[in-house]
């Protein structure tokens, strides 16, 4: 049997397996679609940490409902208060507009054939392309630029794009406690007083000069800096490595922190994924493309930390 012959078999062994991932124009049914979603979050490192919000359009409103003053007034028994003191919640909404994203994987025959024989072709197609999705959710999610030259990065802007309202600059300093320190004094006092919610985020060599700062300590936890990946932080509030924040701000060797609870992050993901294939069959090579659309957006920006110019050369 000659090669192209093979390949062809191959590939319409590969279409039967994966025929039910591209019924209704390549739109996953629900369930498929919340199991890609949560194979995509398991993976990532922000998103994983963020709401996760699914979209029942491309479009969607989250309700945001506060109260930014007191609303505890002095009473008298069996009198209600009077209007003046009576309180209304801060009402406002933040809106998910899905951007458009495509992703391509390409398995080769080797692949397909372990894949087919073990009757794990549609596991394979699922895992791996939630997997690559999952990195590059992340990279969006962290450094999406609406003025950048990298369409892909353009779609929106992230996380540190987005946080505006408290910046603190580190001033070339390398991450310290002192740097953890002056970040929570510049959080707004009602937003840090469940710290435990609360997240620093920062580059992956950020992280490890402040668990180095740590372990030049004489002490147990200095030890545990050096010999364990025991986590670390500050004033309750856990530092986490995150691979995609950038180390080449500044004058190039530069990152940023950003202190938030993580919950704030809205990652709005529009439920009708869409998996379609075609094939190169002298090649043998199976091409799979999914198409998802998704944003983001704070619930309240003004909670946000984001600390600027931390050395990490």
């Amino acid at each position: 049997m000659s090669a192209l012959i093979e390949n062809r078999s191959l590939l319409a062994k590969a279409d039967l397996a994966l025929s039910d991932l591209v019924t209704d124009g390549g739109i996953l049914q629900p369930a498929q679609a919340k199991k890609f979603i949560r194979i995509m979050i398991d993976e990532a490192v922000v998103a994983k940490l963020a709401t996760v919000v699914p979209m029942k359009a491309q479009k969607q409103l989250i309700e945001k409902i506060q109260f930014g003053s007191r609303i505890l007034r002095a009473g008298t028994e069996a009198t209600a208060l009077p209007e003046a003191e009576r309180s209304k919640p801060d009402l406002s909404k933040v809106e998910l507009d899905s951007k458009l994203f495509k992703a391509e994987v390409r398995l080769s025959n080797e692949v397909l054939e372990d894949s087919i024989e073990r009757g794990q072709l549609r596991q394979t197609v699922m895992q791996l392309m939630a997997e690559r999705i999952a990195t590059d959710t992340d990279e969006v999610l962290v450094q999406g630029d609406t003025a950048s030259a990298d369409t892909f990065l353009a779609q929106f802007d992230g996380i540190l794009k987005a946080a505006t309202t408290n910046v603190f600059d580190a001033t070339g300093s390398k991450l310290t406690k002192n740097v953890l320190r002056d970040m929570i004094r510049s959080m707004p006092t009602p937003f840090r007083k469940n710290k435990a919610k609360l997240r620093f985020m920062t580059s992956s060599n950020a992280e490890i000069d402040y668990r180095d700062s740590l372990a030049d300590r004489a002490t147990d936890v200095g030890d545990r800096m050096v010999l364990q990946e025991a986590p670390v932080g500050y004033s309750g509030v856990p530092v986490v490595d995150v691979p995609l924040f950038p180390e080449d701000q500044g004058s190039g060797d530069k990152t940023s922190v950003l202190l938030t609870d993580p919950k704030n992050i809205n990652l709005g993901i529009w439920r009708q994924i869409r998996i379609e294939l075609d094939k190169l069959v002298s090649e043998g090579v199976l091409i799979i493309v999914a198409t998802l659309r998704m944003d983001f957006k704070f619930t309240h920006e003004p909670a946000v930390v984001k600390g600027i110019n931390v050395l990490v050369g």
